[in-house]
């Protein structure tokens, strides 16, 4: 298939980007005045096909990726490289089959894992390691801890690192609350957001134990229960930058300013997806975050540890919470973070990143390109 022809169907503009960021504009329009390096390189798109149904609550987050191949696959071809995508649902053969066929020189990974088996995320990955195709972004096995939140927090606790205590509960025996309350209760095993609304946080243990019933008929388990801090969040992308190595771009701050009985000051699932709704629209970003030097500085390190910590590749993102002395605590890492043009990474890179947005998604594949896919441990043919 070339370049012309593929599968994926022009997507419109109206699909919701997360976070409702505006980027710089008169600084974007400038930067990507200057062409895209050419690399004539076979690319394959790799995402997960939307499998919830259309009037499913959580719809919103598994579809964005529709909007991100989009303008993948157009910054790749502007750089001058045949892509293809490939959409794998609920049959993994797919994957085999299909890379067996196009045989892609890279693979450009954004499975994010399926709408309601998230865990699937790291399958496909360990998928490509095993077929030792280079592809972009994070390791399985980063993938898999980081999406545990509990086994994340406990190597990261374990490395020195500083992470909100916490209790992982993996059924509905609830034991008495060992933090002062409020705590914070959400499912160990998901991302962007999901399961996270006002009423995750509680101030009792009876409502405790109703959270907990809640979360796990909901989401499932395990379910993780931790400590509420008061203070303001941010959040810092860490990229991998050749010849540099490991670097952090400035902390974005997430601001908010909904009020009222029974609001938190919490980043929920309707403020990162829902459009219409009172969170989405009352929670802005400052990209960068209004911090002096020396908290820059302190946000920065413990994130270069922290993806070092759990094996990350290429980017990753780490969210923060200030205690009630103002030191930082690991809310959590995120591998392989949104890569929408209008999300965080690309507006922190627009405002005050090494490259623009289109030229790191392009540095993507010359990475992997470079570093290849071979994974064997020991020599298959060892010298007699």
């Amino acid at each position: 298939m070339s370049d012309s022809q593929s599968e994926f169907p022009e997507q419109t503009e109206s699909i919701p980007p997360c976070n409702r960021l505006v980027k710089p504009t008169i600084l974007t329009q400038q930067r990507l005045a200057k062409p895209l390096p050419q690399y004539p390189f076979k690319v394959l798109i790799l995402f997960n096909q939307p499998v919830l149904e259309a009037d499913h609550p959580l719809k919103e987050s598994e579809h964005e990726v529709e909007y991100i191949v989009n303008h993948t696959l157009k910054t790749l071809l502007a750089a001058g490289m045949n892509v293809e995508t490939l959409p794998v649902g609920r049959d993994p053969s797919v994957i085999f089959s299909e890379l067996q066929a196009r045989k892609p020189e890279v693979v450009f990974n954004l499975f994010e894992g399926l709408g309601d088996a998230g865990g699937t995320e790291s399958t496909a990955a360990g998928i490509l390691e095993w077929l030792e195709i280079p592809f972009t972004g994070c390791p399985s096995p980063a993938l898999s801890i980081a999406r545990d939140k509990a086994s994340s927090k406990r190597l990261l606790a374990g490395a020195g690192l500083p992470v909100a205590g916490f209790l992982c509960l993996p059924d509905s025996r609830v034991p008495a609350c060992p933090f002062d309350w409020p705590v914070m209760v959400k499912p160990a095993g998901q991302d962007a957001s999901v399961g996270i609304d006002h009423h995750s946080v509680v101030s009792g243990q009876e409502a405790l134990v109703r959270r907990v019933d809640y979360v796990l008929r909901e989401h499932g388990g395990p379910v993780l229960v931790e400590e509420y801090l008061p203070g303001r969040e941010f959040s810092v992308v860490v990229l991998e930058q050749k010849g540099v190595g490991l670097v952090s771009l400035p902390a974005f701050e997430i601001r908010f300013e909904r009020k009222g009985p029974g609001i938190w000051p919490i980043f929920t699932y309707e403020a990162k997806w829902e459009m219409e709704s009172e969170d989405f629209n009352h929670t802005p970003l400052d990209i960068p975050a209004h911090i002096d030097d020396e908290m820059q500085d302190k946000l920065g390190r413990i994130a270069r540890e922290a993806f070092a910590v759990l094996g990350c590749r290429d980017y990753a993102r780490v969210d923060f919470r200030l205690d009630s002395q103002d030191e930082p605590r690991i809310l959590e890492l995120n591998p392989n973070p949104d890569l929408s043009p209008d999300a965080c990474l690309s507006s922190t890179l627009e405002a005050c990143g090494p490259l623009t947005h289109e030229e790191f998604l392009v540095s993507l594949v010359v990475r992997a390109h470079q570093r290849g896919g071979a994974v064997r441990t020991v020599r298959s043919n060892p010298a007699k």
